[in-house]
């Protein structure tokens, strides 16, 4: 489960001397990120790991089959991921060694803490929300004391997003079917409360109890503050931007900040109620993850890139945005023989060519015709491939994807995916043939 390398920081050295750096190490897009009250990052990656970022070099949590969407911290020691594998798994920094506790029967949205450290809440696109108490968290990862999960159910589609008040008492969850409920956790079976019926679908959630309100963005862009009491908006901040995809509050400046699909964040001051920076963080793609530092001076940003990227809030405009480079799976597919294109398309994200397989989300197809599956010796397999008789030969490939992974290798991690066009397939095959061969010794 753990892997460690060496951790890339690039400090740029901007003419404001202000300390704007990046975290390189991740696979795939930077799905969620999460601050521990000491200021040590943790990330939820496309490429199925969670990254815990020591002083010393990243720290690879590896046990979900899927994408991780969501990452948080119960304390300066433990962290928990929630991913598209179903799956709530809980982890020790200090053993770096982790376990699954629960399970929904659909991808996992969100993960928040109850103030009491030991309550889990997760979103799910099952339309339910679960809670997970778990006892004994100073001892080892095999001595920790987990109950049955509590599922909440009264959404009618997909939870995006959930949050605890301060006391613990009651949980907000936003989902896809357009409201925002309360709910009473000293009477889990009791009916919910809708707060907000907004139309869209709701993705993101932030509720400051201590103020008396609650924000939240959704998929048409909507951007609101809610009384918590009334359920009333006391503010708009929507600029036509869609959809909203993260948000992030920081307690000490009281300011909001929220990312959205076209790559800008916009920062609000909740005590006056006004927008104070519109900056453009991202020219490639959307912004999926947001989290202060615990003294709000940083703020840290991830999205297509498998990049953390961290600006000094203050002078964030003076700095550049993310640079990484346009990702092969959005090059101009006109652009592109078929080959190539079916490729980046559809296959570039989770495999890499080169010999290595980069920490993406598959192993790397270096030298793929002729290999058994399951073999690629820096990849974690599922047991299915791990044991599978398959040769990847033209036949083989060409059924994966005339089938489908579903089909041709039930129980597999890879998404499922059909190329339903023969020419496509053979173009792909030809595509691979080319620049999957091994170099001679």
């Amino acid at each position: 489960m753990l892997r460690a390398v060496c951790i890339v920081i690039w400090l740029a050295s901007p003419s404001i001397g202000q300390g704007f750096y990046t975290l390189k190490g991740h696979g795939g897009p930077i799905m969620d990120i999460a601050v521990s009250p000491l200021g040590e990052i943790s990330t939820a990656s496309f490429d199925n790991a969670v990254g815990f970022w020591r002083t010393d070099g990243p720290v690879w949590l590896e046990g979900h089959r899927a994408a991780v969407n969501t990452v948080c911290f119960l304390n300066n020691k433990i962290i928990a991921s929630g991913a598209d594998d179903f799956t709530l798994w809980v982890w020790s920094l200090e053993s770096a060694n982790g376990r699954m506790v629960a399970a929904h029967t659909a991808k996992i949205a969100d993960v928040a803490i109850a103030p009491d450290g030991q309550t889990l809440a997760t979103a799910s696109w099952d339309n339910k929300i679960g809670l997970t108490h778990i006892e004994g968290l100073d001892g080892s990862v095999e001595s920790w004391l987990v109950d049955d999960m509590i599922l909440l159910s009264g959404h009618r589609a997909g939870v995006n997003a959930i949050a605890f008040t301060q006391d613990g008492q009651t949980l907000y969850s936003a989902s896809m079917d357009g409201t925002i409920r309360s709910w009473n956790l000293n009477d889990p079976k009791a009916p919910s409360t809708v707060i907000v019926k907004h139309g869209f679908g709701v993705n993101r959630l932030i509720v400051n109890d201590a103020d008396g309100w609650l924000a939240y963005g959704a998929a048409d862009g909507g951007t609101r503050m809610v009384d918590l009491n009334t359920g009333e908006t006391i503010a708009d901040f929507t600029l036509g931007r869609r959809p909203v995809l993260s948000m992030a509050y920081d307690p000490v400046t009281k300011m909001l900040a929220i990312g959205d699909g076209q790559g800008y964040i916009m920062f609000i001051d909740t005590t006056v109620r006004r927008i104070t920076t519109d900056f453009k963080a991202s020219l490639t793609g959307p912004i999926w993850a947001l989290s202060y530092s615990p003294d709000g001076e940083y703020i840290h940003a991830g999205g297509i890139e498998d990049i953390v990227y961290s600006w000094p809030v203050a002078v964030m405009d003076k700095h550049i945005p993310m640079v990484g480079g346009i990702q092969s799976f959005l090059e101009d597919p006109i652009s592109l023989p078929n080959g190539e294109r079916q490729f980046k398309r559809k296959c570039s994200i989770c495999h890499s060519l080169t010999k290595s397989s980069a920490r993406k989300a598959g192993p790397s197809l270096y030298g793929l015709f002729g290999r058994k599956a399951g073999t690629v010796v820096d990849y974690t397999y599922s047991d299915t491939l791990s044991g599978s008789s398959i040769v990847w030969s033209e036949e083989s490939v060409n059924a994966l994807f005339d089938l489908g992974p579903d089909h041709f290798i039930p129980g597999t991690k890879m998404p499922m995916q059909r190329i339903v066009k023969k020419h496509d397939r053979d173009d792909l095959i030809d595509y691979l043939r080319t620049n999957t061969v091994q170099e001679e010794n």
